[in-house]
């Protein structure tokens, strides 16, 4: 069984790189809007309309950040579709599952309750790195994920945190990687409802449409457009995939830096800055008639 959903999975990324055509007009944009940034760049830019990509270092791998908690929700689902876990399952949180940081989660007393959707939420909405944690060890370990991610074709996307055998990734990546065309792939297959199944991807999609984090390339869309994102930072790295249904021209891309020179935290961030203008050009590029 297992070898058929390999087979099944390499023949749709065959099946999808021989459909794509580059956008030359777009890439050329692209490429003057990224020429002098301080840091090494990957973008991954698909037309949902016409099959018209840009791809800049998009095979490249670069850390996740946050992003890894996308692996992470489907390690979740596919347990839910397997009916080893419920979606209202009721939890007990531990003071020792506690990830130091500003997490909601973590706020929590020892021994209280709560469902796993609220995990879920928490994980996706806030990035909490609490829920992520538990979560991942809830969906079986980062090994397991990492399996996952292999049967549905995506071999570069990997959990590198608490996976034994991966310390080496991440002292080099952290606690996920990924490159900018398979985690754009990864949403556009949840897009499609192509993504373990029709139930699952409508699931995530709707989860993935509540992000708290709507400073960056999410800020550019208009606000009464449905948008799945997740986006991630640690201070030489910042990552941000993002699929706009948007009504005359549905796109996803993904937009990922390392090695950046500027690791400030402040909003004005070079590879903050450099994400607002790549989703602003992508949305008037795409909807040159939407405000």
């Amino acid at each position: 069984m297992k070898s058929i959903q390999v087979l099944l999975a390499v023949c749709f990324f065959t099946a999808t790189t021989i459909a794509q055509t580059t956008d030359k007009k777009l890439t050329a944009k692209i490429e003057q809007l990224i020429s002098g940034f301080n840091g090494d760049v990957g973008i991954y830019v698909k037309s949902l309309k016409t099959g018209k990509v840009v791809a800049i270092n998009a095979d490249t791998i670069f850390p996740t950040a946050s992003m890894v908690k996308v692996p992470i929700l489907v390690g979740i689902m596919d347990k839910l579709r397997k009916k080893e876990m419920r979606y209202h399952q009721e939890l007990i949180y531990k003071d020792s599952l506690l990830y130091e940081g500003v997490d909601i989660l973590g706020s929590y007393k020892n021994n209280e309750k709560v469902e796993l959707s609220k995990v879920l939420m928490l994980m996706l909405t806030t990035s909490d790195n609490t829920a992520s944690l538990w979560l991942q060890s809830l969906a079986g370990t980062g090994a397991r994920i990492n399996q996952i991610m292999d049967s549905l074709g995506f071999v570069h996307t990997r959990v590198n945190s608490r996976t034994p055998g991966r310390e080496s990734s991440r002292s080099m990546y952290g606690w996920g990687q990924t490159t900018p065309k398979e985690m754009a792939t990864l949403f556009e297959r949840m897009y499609k409802k192509k993504l373990l199944d029709d139930s699952s991807s409508i699931a995530m999609m709707r989860m993935l449409g509540r992000n708290y984090w709507d400073e960056e390339a999410l800020s550019q869309i208009p606000p009464t457009v449905e948008v799945f994102s997740k986006n991630g930072a640690v201070n030489a790295s910042r990552s941000e995939v993002l699929l706009v249904n948007a009504p005359h021209h549905p796109y996803v891309f993904c937009i990922i830096t390392k090695n950046n020179k500027d690791q400030s935290w402040s909003a004005d961030n070079e590879a903050w800055e450099l994400a607002r203008k790549l989703s602003k050009l992508l949305w008037h590029y795409y909807e040159p008639n939407m405000k």
